[in-house]
């Protein structure tokens, strides 16, 4: 006779709590929704490849695909305001936010913490390459400042690290929208050239969900943000310069 185990419990550690609490906030004052497109890496997955053992040598970091999706996400913001700002619930004011904060989501033992690296538009990629790995290391290490993990304007969660294709992350409030980034795969794509012959081929894609507040995000905002962050990923020139500016 099989023993029926009784259930396991154990308490909310205090940092569940606070992100528990901050989750169901978000949900609940905000109106979110998520648009997802997916984009071809390929040249960015080659530009890695040849450039990587290099780069890490130089900036003494990995060259992951996370910091060429910041900086495209970075660049599209100063493009699109209404992404990068927040709604100001006393006044039912729409604040634009002048400069890019960008929180990077990090998974700890803890839970989900989300330090800022402020001024991300003044960062190159490898700038952004070195900030990304300095904060998660200290945010895993409990070495971050009290003023690092507040006064982000636009979050990204790089749920792909983990093998998910894509999620509908929850939005960092008070914060317009984050970016999920998905895992990146290889797969046959169909493609078409100039002259509008098809074939197959293998390729490195990857999902982006944007979820956003439409209280001041319309889904037209968030496909035009998400069109253009896939552009620049997907134009060999802009890699080319990114790459060559690091």
């Amino acid at each position: 006779m099989t023993q029926v185990q009784a259930p396991y419990r154990e308490r909310m550690t205090r940092m569940r709590k606070i992100i528990a609490t901050r989750m169901v906030e978000s949900l609940q004052t905000s109106a979110q929704l998520t648009s997802v497109v997916e984009a071809d890496v390929s040249g960015i997955t080659e530009a890695r490849r040849r450039t990587k053992d290099a780069f890490r040598s130089r900036h003494g970091v990995g060259l992951s695909y996370l910091p060429f999706f910041a900086l495209a996400a970075v660049q599209a913001l100063a493009e699109h305001r209404v992404v990068n700002a927040s709604v100001v619930p006393e006044t039912h004011e729409i604040e634009y936010h002048p400069a890019q904060h960008l929180g990077i989501a990090v998974d700890t033992e803890r839970g989900l913490m989300v330090p800022v690296i402020r001024d991300a538009q003044e960062l190159d990629l490898a700038g952004l390459a070195v900030a990304i790995d300095d904060v998660a290391t200290r945010t895993r290490e409990s070495k971050l400042r009290p003023d690092e993990g507040s006064g982000g304007t636009f979050t990204i969660t790089n749920t792909g690290s983990r093998g998910a294709l894509f999620d509908t992350p929850i939005i960092n409030a008070p914060q317009s929208a984050i970016l999920g980034t998905g895992a990146v795969v290889r797969r046959p794509v169909a493609l078409t050239d100039a002259e509008g012959g098809e074939w197959v081929a293998i390729r490195s894609m990857v999902y982006l969900a944007l979820s956003y507040d439409h209280r001041i995000v319309d889904g037209a905002d968030a496909a035009r943000f998400l069109t253009d962050v896939k552009r620049r990923l997907e134009d060999p020139t802009w890699i080319d310069q990114t790459i060559g500016g690091s």
